[in-house]
């Protein structure tokens, strides 16, 4: 089968003929029929990960994907031969269930759920990861009814399910995104938008809410941005961080409770975000489709800070030229 991968941690991504995996007991054969593409993918080939999971070689990239059972191990149950699934596949050793290819097996109890009646392939392909985040990020702070919350990354995969989970969770929205986003950000049904391009952002934020801010998400910043952001929540708010730069002891100091996110990936949270797709209550953002042979290019190039949107590796029938 084909499949991009590395050969080493910071290898260059290529794609390759490699050995179909083989289903074992408690497990499903998947045809990988789309990839989602996530900034993560790149830090694990760049052996980020490496003091905290093993990893095989050669690594199959990718974590996100959906696509159609075609065999079931012994034992499973959960799924039938013939049902579409999407889900996060990030499994030990990483690159053993890799989803930049046409086939992967994994265990049944992985985070994947059935794709809701209708949904394109792409289309759930970019949803495990970001959509499972966005979703436990809200979770995370709420209750959000009548808090003024600025999301910073609005546009990107995670940020643009944050968003919208938010906004149903009746949060007065401030989407930090550029000019071209802020059409989108409206028809989620944030308050306000702020473009990063045009002026700092925490003079902008501070001018517009001299009085503060509620909630902080910021899926973007480094350190020193993610603090003076922090520094304009109120007394008894929150300020969350996707990138793990909370200064905790020090927020707290002052009554600002700090989270470093952490992804708790499991089927039922995705199963949720399936559901809310399947009843409108949220939508997808814009996909950039590409095939198996353009990702090496596009994964060395993509992730120089939040993408708008989502990129997902199309395979199979209905492939882009």
């Amino acid at each position: 089968m084909r499949a991009v991968i590395v050969s080493e941690y910071r290898g260059s991504p290529h794609v390759e003929d490699v050995p179909p995996p083989e289903v074992q007991a408690d497990q499903v054969l998947i045809k990988v029929l789309a990839a989602g593409m996530n900034p993560m993918d790149r830090v694990i080939a760049a052996g980020g990960w490496g003091s905290i999971m093993p990893a095989t070689f050669p690594m199959i990239l990718g974590a996100d994907a959906a696509g159609t059972v075609e065999q079931i191990g012994k034992g499973a149950e959960r799924f039938s031969v013939g049902d579409d699934v999407f889900g996060q596949l990030l499994i030990p050793p990483l690159g053993s269930t890799g989803t930049y290819a046409e086939y992967v097996a994994a265990p049944e109890d992985s985070p994947l759920a059935r794709v809701p009646a209708g949904l394109d392939p792409a289309v759930a392909a970019a949803v495990p990861t970001a959509g499972m985040a966005g979703l436990a990020i809200v979770e995370s702070l709420e209750p959000l009814s009548g808090k003024t919350v600025l999301i910073v990354g609005a546009g990107g995969g995670v940020g643009s399910f944050a968003t919208q989970f938010a906004v149903d969770a009746g949060g007065r929205v401030i989407a930090n995104v550029r000019a071209a986003n802020e059409e989108r950000m409206r028809s989620y049904g944030v308050a306000e938008t702020v473009d990063h391009t045009a002026a700092p952002l925490p003079r902008q934020v501070e001018q517009a809410h001299p009085d503060g801010i509620d909630v902080l998400v910021d899926l973007a910043s480094d350190a020193e941005a993610f603090a003076a952001l922090a520094a304009l929540v109120r007394t008894g708010g929150m300020a969350l961080t996707t990138l793990y730069l909370a200064d905790v002891e020090g927020l707290e100091a002052r009554g600002v409770t700090a989270i470093n996110f952490q992804l708790p990936a499991s089927a039922e949270l995705l199963q949720r975000v399936a559901d809310a797709l399947a009843s409108g209550r949220i939508v997808a953002p814009p996909i950039n489709r590409i095939s198996l042979e353009e990702t090496p290019a596009v994964f060395a190039a993509e992730y120089g800070g939040i993408p708008d949107g989502k990129t997902v590796i199309v395979l199979g029938q209905g492939e882009p030229e």
